[in-house]
């Protein structure tokens, strides 16, 4: 059977997306830092570019950026560290007592239900004692000594955290350059469609970043403000890390909430703290739902929450954390491209043509 050139094109492009997967697939533990850099050097440009157009030197530009991006990295991180370290003993100090009220109030009802618990609450005094008695010091000590056994592992995370600035800084300094580079070997004949394709894509996947991080940033004031007047100490952690989990629909909400139910019984051990989250949380999840998601990122770009918990997971599992940083990415393609496909479809004979 003799193909026809049409088909041919969509067997050889079908290959080279087969052959791709396959690389990915193989070669996911060395590209997960160059796609990681990818994406950043995808979100990062625009920035870069806008100080360029200042007159700021491109070199300088990327320093500014990349720089910019770092410290409020750290930040974030160096704004943990206090805050877990000062609660620690509250931590060690409320287990016990929760321990203590489950078997006092919880156990009888349950007993009065067939239902025979009770908590050894010396032994958990004493494994708390044991393991949540130890100071920061400490810590990065037992973290040390873990680093020298499992040493492969800390020398991966470490050399990734050292590549991926570096990769992250060429790819802004020759962003343009390498976008042309890869416009090149597109075939002239394809460029018009292809480049009205890829047009398409980068304004959903601009859309769609700059409206979700908005969301986030406001979900994440949202948040802090909400259990600091609350009167939560960690309000700002939690309502930080709820915000910015965001991104990963319902997953990411259901995260920050379990850390804020853990909180509130450290830190109330009453029904106060509970129901301060509740109240807490269905506003952020109404706020979120019906005034910020649908205003700042819209229907409009084609990605509903339940296909980018659905374009997670799967990619997540087929390709582990490389298929997590290329899985949203990958699902715009995937709607412009089931777009364009409906639109020829609908414009097709075989759609059109009259019955017989």
């Amino acid at each position: 059977m003799t193909l026809s050139k049409t088909q041919r094109y969509a067997l050889a492009w079908t290959a080279l997306a087969l052959l791709s997967l396959g690389l990915v697939w193989l070669l996911s533990p060395v590209l997960a830092p160059f796609l990681a850099a990818g994406i950043l050097a995808y979100a990062l440009s625009p920035a870069v570019d806008a100080l360029t157009r200042r007159r700021v030197p491109r070199l300088l530009a990327v320093v500014l950026v990349e720089l910019g991006a770092g410290i409020a990295l750290l930040s974030l991180f160096l704004l943990l560290l206090p805050i877990l370290s000062r609660e620690l003993p509250q931590l060690r100090e409320q287990i016990p007592v929760l321990a203590n009220a489950l078997n006092k109030h919880v156990s009888p009802w349950l007993a009065q239900h067939g239902v025979n618990v009770a908590l050894d609450t010396a032994s958990i005094k004493a494994f708390v004692l044991k393991y949540l008695d130890a100071n920061l010091e400490d810590w990065l000590a037992t973290a040390l000594s873990s680093a020298r056994i499992g040493g492969s592992f800390v020398l991966a995370i470490v050399g990734n955290a050292v590549l991926l600035p570096v990769v992250l800084f060429y790819l802004l300094h020759d962003w343009h350059s390498l976008l042309g580079r890869a416009w090149g070997l597109v075939p002239p004949r394809l460029r018009p469609p292809v480049g009205h394709f890829l047009k398409e894509c980068d304004s959903m996947l601009g859309q769609y970043l700059r409206g979700q991080l908005l969301v986030m940033l406001l979900l994440a004031v949202y948040y802090s403000l909400a259990l600091l007047l609350a009167g939560f100490d960690l309000a700002l952690p939690v309502g930080i890390f709820t915000g910015l989990a965001v991104f990963i629909p319902y997953l990411g909400f259901g995260l920050g909430l379990l850390l804020a139910v853990m909180a509130a019984l450290l830190q109330f051990a009453n029904l106060y703290g509970l129901l301060a989250v509740a109240v807490v949380f269905s506003l952020g999840q109404v706020l979120e739902s019906f005034v910020l998601t649908p205003r700042l990122v819209g229907e409009r770009i084609g990605l509903s929450p339940l296909m980018v918990i659905f374009a997670l997971l799967a990619f997540g599992h087929l390709f582990g954390f490389v298929g997590v940083l290329i899985a949203l990415p990958v699902s715009a393609l995937g709607v412009v491209a089931a777009r364009r496909l409906r639109e020829a479809y609908l414009s097709s004979a075989l759609y059109q043509s009259p019955r017989s």
